[in-house]
């Protein structure tokens, strides 16, 4: 089954790391869609979805998927199956670090979608952030931080997408 996978980016890393998923995947497994060249529609085409958001500033949805957002909460995403990723900086936005991964995912649960992806905080270290789950120690999604610790990025993307493969194929 195909794997649609949309993301926003400003200058770049979000789409480096789509791709970098989607290389994680046999080669026709993931259509990659720039949240920006994309309707409500092309969701309507995927039962299974990885989503990618980083976050700005002092918490704030990168500007693709803020022009996008009243068109989401519009969506219907029951039966749908997904898993998200986040980009933020732990240490120069402590305080919002991945934000807007946990507001994309308030809206896609409520709007019926099954979450999966979860990822252990361990190795963080950052404030507050709407993506952290206190009671599991997991954020909602992959979290990455480009800024401070690129170095892990591709082992963290590996052993993250092993694990969605495993969900996405239960």
């Amino acid at each position: 089954m195909k794997i649609g996978l949309f993301f926003g980016s400003d200058e770049g890393n979000t789409e480096s790391v789509a791709y970098r998923i989607k290389s994680q995947f046999e080669e026709s497994a993931v259509d990659v869609h720039d949240i920006s060249d994309v309707t409500q529609l092309d969701f309507a085409n995927y039962q299974l979805m990885i989503l990618g958001i980083p976050t700005w500033d002092f918490g704030q949805i990168q500007s693709d998927w803020e022009e996008f957002w009243d068109d989401l909460e519009e969506i219907d995403f029951s039966g749908k199956t997904i898993a998200l990723f986040g980009l933020g900086d732990q240490f120069g936005y402590g305080d919002y670090f991945l934000d807007a991964m946990g507001m994309l995912h308030d809206v896609l649960v409520n709007n019926g979608a099954k979450i999966i992806g979860f990822w252990s905080a361990d190795g963080y270290e950052f404030e507050a952030s709407k993506a952290f789950n206190e009671s599991t120690h997991q954020f909602v999604g992959l979290a990455l931080d480009e800024d401070q610790q690129e170095e892990l990025t591709d082992s963290r993307v590996k052993q993250w997408c092993e694990q969605i493969k495993q969900s996405f194929n239960d």
